[in-house]
């Protein structure tokens, strides 16, 4: 055999020309010891507080705890595979996750893997988890509402885009409930919502996500998975990652709503991570900076000024309280950090008003500048009247004779409350909401027995929607009350109330 020193050296040339030099330089360090979610790192002096790292089998993990000796490794995923000695790379990245349109209607993890079985998401946008809220001059005053499609909320404790309004109450007492009707209620409005779940069962999860399905939210709706088995650096890192991926809308001009279902899960997961990471504990045996994970979290939800497009982040987090101690540290934390509460209250939970709000300590620190000018006008006043209701329907229990005023008072007072109780997965429309509280407040339902007022609202909004459409529109249009639609309102309640009464009639003959 021949060679052939012309094709020998055609072959080396080539080779010389297309010769790029390729050396892959990281950082390197070895896995002292491994457990509980957490690794200690030896030989990454130059890594950075917050960046990913990479162990063997692609696994992530987030640089914590930057010591003399060692680095303390938050591993976010399965740390039962990484084995001391084993070899971790440093990547110099933050972590981010996947963002834009293809994460909409679909189920995530925290660090934006499917968990829905339809695939991969496909996109080139990537956001990274933390990022500095917007400063003072970024921002505008909450003047647009966001209705919750809940009457006793939109009408007290309104919510306006960019707003933080914590949803506080113990276990079992419709927290998760009002958070899904707000999603659900944004079906026409073009708001993108996101769910983060913490640490809630996986049935629970999986409960909420078929309502949302079979409500149609699904389209507009990421639901962000972080259940009570997953490991506590998912469970922390979960809000985070599901604020990138809302903020994503707010920086394009649009908005979005988020709900944190909940942060007391989370700052559980937290203080796990920081005893585990020796930090020092504090109060309740919450590491010094909980306030500072929650307050750098919420902070980003804001209202843009209209120089950076006007987008809106609003956020409902969740707080779960023991024994209705709102005063422990947690809660008192958060509601300093929000823009007001909603406080849901057990034991009016468990006597059927639902939403079970206690209107004496619920409040929204932005009022009435986040409500339509009508339902400012209806409502003005319902908070104060429903609180001076409770007190009185206190004080009418220790068999006291009242006087005919007293009594008028707390006969409106419970017609009041049935009108505010709404079911679950049931938002109404805002318009809807001005004309059953305008007839509440009017007293136009003084006179319907109190058992009777949900059938007579629920035939009184028929009735207007479908005789008396054009006193809808009106109000639709104007999203105000002037003399001449309040005596076109008053004259059709008029119309109604005798169909009411003969139809009522009618049914007692038969």
């Amino acid at each position: 055999m021949k060679f052939r020193a012309d094709e020998i050296a055609s072959v080396i040339q080539a080779e010389i020309e297309n010769y790029r030099s390729q050396i892959d330089v990281r950082e390197v360090g070895r896995v002292l010891e491994v457990g509980d979610g957490i690794a200690r790192v030896y030989g990454l002096s130059g890594v950075m507080a917050g960046e990913m790292v990479e162990f063997p089998g692609g696994i992530i993990g987030l640089a914590f705890n930057l010591e003399e000796n060692s680095v303390g490794v938050i591993i976010l995923g399965d740390y039962l595979q990484i084995t001391e000695g084993d070899e971790v790379k440093s990547t110099g990245k933050l972590l981010s996750v996947p963002v834009g349109e293809a994460v909409i209607g679909r189920v995530v993890d925290p660090l934006g893997n499917p968990l829905d079985g339809k695939g991969p998401i496909v996109t080139s946008d990537r956001r990274e988890v933390e990022t500095a809220a917007p400063g003072v001059a970024e921002r505008q005053p909450v003047k647009q509402p966001l209705q919750t499609g809940i009457k006793a909320i939109d009408s007290m404790t309104p919510i306006g885009r960019g707003q933080r309004e914590l949803i506080i109450g113990d276990r079992k007492t419709g927290k998760t409930a009002i958070g899904v009707d707000a999603i659900i209620n944004q079906r026409d409005s073009g708001v993108k919502c996101f769910y983060v779940a913490v640490g809630q069962k996986e049935s629970t999860i999986a409960g909420v996500i078929e309502v949302l399905r079979a409500k149609g939210a699904m389209d507009y709706t990421t639901v962000i998975v972080a259940g009570a088995s997953d490991p506590a650096p998912l469970q922390y890192v979960a809000p985070y990652a599901g604020t990138a991926m809302a903020e994503f809308f707010m920086y394009k001009g649009e908005h979005a709503l988020i709900i944190y279902d909940d942060l007391s899960k989370q700052a559980a997961a937290y203080r796990q991570l920081s005893l585990l990471m020796r930090r020092p504990p504090g109060r309740e045996a919450y590491p010094g900076d909980v306030f500072y994970a929650h307050s750098r979290l919420l902070e980003r939800s804001a209202k843009l000024s209209d120089a950076l497009g006007g987008g809106s982040l609003t956020s409902l987090p969740i707080i779960e309280t023991l024994e209705g101690e709102v005063s422990a540290y947690i809660p008192t934390n958060v509601i300093s950090i929000t823009d007001g509460q909603i406080y849901l209250q057990p034991d009016l939970f468990f006597a059927g008003i639902r939403p079970a709000m206690n209107v004496g300590i619920s409040v929204s620190r932005v009022g009435g500048s986040a409500q339509i000018k009508a339902m400012r006008k209806v409502a003005g006043g319902l908070r104060l009247d429903l609180a001076a209701f409770r007190e009185l329907e206190a004080f009418a229990q220790l068999g006291t004779d009242l006087d005919a005023a007293t009594q008028a008072r707390l006969d409106r007072g419970y017609r009041m409350v049935e009108v505010l109780k709404q079911g679950q997965y049931e938002p109404l429309n805002v318009i809807d909401q001005v004309l059953i509280i305008y007839a509440g407040t009017r007293g136009h339902l003084d006179k319907i027995p109190a058992g009777e007022v949900p059938a007579w609202e629920k035939q009184f909004l028929t009735f207007m929607n479908d005789q008396k459409s054009e006193i809808v529109a009106k109000i639709q249009e104007a999203k105000d009350l002037d003399e001449e639609t309040m005596a076109a309102i008053n004259a059709a309640i008029g119309e109604f109330q005798q169909q009411y009464a003969s139809q009522k009639e009618a049914t007692a003959s038969a």
